[in-house]
């Protein structure tokens, strides 16, 4: 079976990020919401090596924050910050790029 990608992944964050008041979430609510929004494969749903009591699909979710300087990331590419620790915000540009990619 194959894996969600990091893409995938942040494209599901953005849209969760959209339906939340203020456009704002934990990053624990936006991992409880995200199977809502992308069908995990078995795979996506192995135990992570690194991270104890995280999927490897929850290890993505906080992946987007630390691969931030990588291009096509959300938070590279200005679609989402950070308010606080472990509390994210979709941008005037994430609401727009939602807009264009439906």
């Amino acid at each position: 079976m194959s894996r969600i990608t990091e893409r995938e992944v942040g494209r599901a964050v953005l849209r969760i990020l959209a339906s939340c008041p203020d456009g704002q979430a934990t990053v624990t609510k936006l991992k409880s919401e995200l199977p809502k929004y992308i069908k995990l494969s078995a795979d996506d749903q192995i135990g992570s090596e690194t991270r104890t009591n995280e999927e490897l699909w929850e290890q993505q979710v906080r992946n987007l924050k630390s691969h931030s300087p990588t291009s096509g990331n959300i938070f590279h590419e200005g679609y989402v910050v950070q308010v606080t620790r472990g509390i994210w915000q979709i941008t005037d540009a994430g609401k727009r790029r939602l807009t264009a990619a439906a």
